[in-house]
């Protein structure tokens, strides 16, 4: 691979995008190839960094260094990640329990003496991205806010190459939301007039940049594979807000988030026609299956609305961790 008066090292990934859920287990493959007669056999003074790429192109996260018998991760990443060592000249990374931070890029990069060269991976993970807003109304949060708001729903703002999947998918939302590197964008299949125009193309239509502290939207979160059981919880009578939280609470379980309703629903084809609150204080309901009088037209997650909390029309959905 070595070519005569080209660069003494080379770092290569067999696959430049690998695919993988929260909680399972992933290899970001890297190899290096070097010039033996430029550095000798030995390999002991290679250097291997991983480092996580950022939207901003100037800060860089670091994961994970190994040189000889130092190895060192870094953040979050410790106890998760080890270098592969297939082979001598393997530097893959294995992220194990992922997380849904660790959606991105990655950047290999490999030191032996002055050279170095690096390749890129993108970390993709399953799931489903829906349109966010809090009690208080439709463009309500600022940009800091809207990471939040993801973060209490189990979920993590979406960056744009999410909603773009998720628009090619079928989502159709009217609503401007807030994406991970800070621009505003919402997602049209089906052009009509309030939403850009009738005659306009279907697209992930952009607003551009906008001020993260003064400026206000909703927000695209994004959530994957959960560990525990999403479920109805089968209740004699219909419940407040505080009594749902409770009923949760006595069945060993928490009062569901939105993200889990939405991956309940998306990921495991969850179906029920019983309108439940959310931990938000939103009540919504999961079909699947559309039919008559449930949701009609199109598989979804209803939403029912921000209804005053002492209303006792409503049962509750749960949720039970796995440990």
């Amino acid at each position: 691979i070595i070519a005569e008066n080209g660069p003494r090292l080379l770092v290569e990934a067999e696959q430049t995008k690998v695919f993988s859920h929260r909680g399972g287990n992933v290899t970001l493959p890297c190899k290096f190839y070097r010039d033996p007669t430029a550095f000798g056999s030995g390999t002991h003074k290679i250097r291997i960094k991983w480092t996580k790429l950022t939207s901003d192109y100037l800060k860089e996260v670091d994961v994970f260094v190994s040189m000889g018998y130092h190895k060192k991760a870094y953040g979050g990443y410790q106890g998760r990640v080890f270098l592969k060592g297939g082979s001598d000249n393997d530097a893959s990374l294995v992220i194990a329990d992922l997380t849904l931070e660790d959606y991105g890029r990655y950047k290999c990069e490999v030191i032996e003496g002055l050279e170095d060269d690096t390749a890129v991976v993108a970390l993709d993970l399953q799931g489903v991205v829906f349109p966010y807003f809090p009690r208080l109304g439709r463009y309500n949060l600022n940009f800091h806010e809207a990471q939040q708001a993801c973060l209490d729903q189990d979920a993590m703002i979406a960056s744009f190459d999410q909603l773009y999947d998720a628009w090619r998918g079928g989502l159709d939302w009217c609503n401007a939301g807030w994406l991970s590197d800070g621009s505003v964008q919402y997602p049209i299949t089906k052009p009509r007039e309030p939403c850009g125009g009738q005659n306009t193309v279907p697209g992930v239509r952009n607003y551009g940049f906008w001020d993260k502290d003064k400026s206000r939207y909703d927000v695209f979160c994004f959530t994957s594979n959960f560990n525990g059981r999403f479920y109805y919880l089968i209740h004699p009578t219909k419940l407040t807000y505080d009594e749902a939280v409770q009923a949760c609470l006595n069945d060993g379980a928490q009062i569901a988030k939105v993200g889990q309703i939405f991956a309940a629903w998306k990921l495991l084809g969850y179906d029920r026609c019983d309108a439940g609150w959310l931990a938000d204080g939103s009540v919504r309901y999961p079909i699947s299956r559309p039919r008559r009088r449930c949701s009609p037209t199109e598989a979804a997650v209803r939403f029912v609305g921000f209804p005053d909390k002492k209303h006792k029309l409503y049962g509750v959905y749960c949720f039970r961790a796995y440990n």
